[in-house]
């Protein structure tokens, strides 16, 4: 039998706070996000053509199926209809499976981290951080030469393109608020500053930042896995232009 030490307790999109908080303090164990590439094998229970974050998670959890205690999963509209499918694989595997859905309407919380001067890959980290942690920390605001739309590229180093007064919007903004399935704030962008408007390659959300791109003449970009120089370049080009 596995130690507290060796056992985790998986998650994946932004489950409510008090779910996980609950788990925590009942299991005294650790939290995983299962979103995030952590070396896992690819598994083959997903098709080669498929969002790489969904991916992530159906292998994260087959990889680390003996050492998850329970998973925390989101299947609302806080996540996508590819949440409720991944929680069906993992039940299939014998996973247990808690299914949340944090699209209850409430105010937006308070905005810090998205708009601070930080470089946009720790400001990204450490909005992801506050699904299960606050963050009390003070920030200084700053005015927006680019911004950054969407979710977490499975491969952050796109994040390291961007200047650091890149401001964030979309679905990242959205967790920071507090409202992950909120979706007039994640169509929010400041108009006239230039924006990347990016969706992991096979997410429904492409067909938002593709429409988003061309309402404030931004720029909309995909990706699959590693951010490859085309892609790379296309962002660089974009931001040095606008």
């Amino acid at each position: 039998m596995m130690s507290n030490e060796q056992r985790l307790i998986g998650f994946y999109g932004h489950p409510p706070r008090p779910v996980l908080d609950e788990y925590r303090a009942k299991l005294g164990l650790e939290l995983i996000d299962l979103d995030v590439g952590i070396g896992a094998p690819e598994t083959r229970l997903v098709p080669e053509t498929y969002c790489q974050i969904i991916t992530n998670i159906v292998s994260n959890a087959e990889h680390l199926k003996d050492r998850l205690a329970v998973v925390i999963a989101s299947v609302g509209e806080d996540k996508c209809d590819q949440g409720r499918f991944a929680a069906r694989v993992l039940k299939d595997l014998g996973i247990e499976v808690v299914e949340t859905r944090n699209d209850a309407p409430r105010p937006w919380g308070e905005v810090k981290i998205a708009s601070s001067r930080l470089p946009l890959k720790e400001k990204v980290l450490r909005i992801m951080d506050t699904i299960h942690t606050p963050d009390e920390r003070r920030y200084e605001h700053c005015e927006p030469v680019a911004g950054f739309w969407g979710v977490p590229p499975h491969d952050l180093s796109l994040l390291e393109l961007f200047p650091d007064e890149t401001h964030v919007y979309g679905w990242t903004r959205c967790v920071e608020a507090g409202v992950p399935a909120d979706l007039e704030l994640e169509c929010y962008v400041d108009p006239g500053v230039p924006t990347v408007f990016f969706a992991q390659t096979f997410c429904a959300k492409q067909l938002l930042a593709k429409h988003l791109a061309r309402k404030y003449r931004g720029l909309s970009v995909d990706a699959d896995g590693p951010i490859g120089a085309s892609v790379a370049a296309k962002v660089e080009a974009f931001l040095k232009l606008g």
